[in-house]
């Protein structure tokens, strides 16, 4: 499917990206959302928002991610909850960065039956992990726009300003070497069961992530076209 052409029908599901940190997940994440026109959920972003606000759930989650740790199910549950029953869900949504436990993962099955959604299509973004540490530490977010650069991989062309809005490149405190380690080392043990719970279901794709981003975007678009309307 040549990327230009718009969709046929709706998403109507959802699209749920699986893979380590620094997989590319977050890219394609937003670009399948944006190409349907429905939500792209990163609790990640919105657990962001509220460190940034200082809410009281913000205040709790901050030394929690500072330290590369997955936050508790407590505090994002019932945020989740609250964001998919939103009717500009109705037509679907491609959540990135959740779930991350099996827990999490039984939860949002319940979540998405009572809502009458059908199962949930995984994508499973595959890459090793030496590329990862590259990827990772070497990544920048523009704090206006948000926008990702990555210092080796895709880096802007004036250091250290966003190419887009003229914004200040920082790096997230959970992308400094002495975090990723740990950050790798959570998802090997509390995420990476996702994988055979899914696929016990017939729900998980792999994707080899060590590619172009053009080229991992195209097979998850002809994936997703797919798979709609079954």
């Amino acid at each position: 499917m040549a990327l230009e052409e718009r969709p046929v029908g709706k998403l109507d599901r959802a699209v749920i990206f699986l893979g380590p940190p620094g997989s590319g997940k977050g890219t394609q994440a937003k670009e399948l959302a944006r190409y349907y026109a429905v939500p792209h959920l990163s609790t990640g972003d919105m657990l962001r928002e509220h460190v940034a606000s200082a809410t009281p759930l913000g205040c709790k989650a901050k030394p929690i991610m500072e330290r590369g740790e997955l936050v508790p199910d407590s505090l994002v549950l019932k945020m989740v909850a609250e964001r998919i029953d939103r009717p500009d869900c109705f037509h679907g949504f491609v959540f990135d960065g959740f779930p991350r436990t099996v827990a999490q993962a039984k939860y949002l099955a319940e979540l998405l039956k009572r809502q009458g959604f059908r199962q949930p299509f995984v994508i499973h973004m595959v890459i090793p992990t030496s590329v990862l540490m590259k990827r990772l530490t070497g990544r920048r977010s523009c704090k206006i726009g948000g926008e990702i650069y990555n210092i080796y991989e895709r880096p802007p062309k004036l250091d250290g300003v966003c190419d887009n809005d003229g914004g200040e490149l920082i790096q997230r405190p959970d992308d400094r070497e002495e975090v990723v380690a740990p950050r790798l080392n959570a998802y090997e043990k509390q995420t990476a069961p996702l994988v055979q719970f899914y696929r016990r279901f017939g729900a998980l794709h792999d994707v080899n992530a060590n590619r172009k981003v053009e080229d991992v975007q195209r097979e998850i678009f002809e994936l997703v076209s797919g798979m709609r309307g079954r």
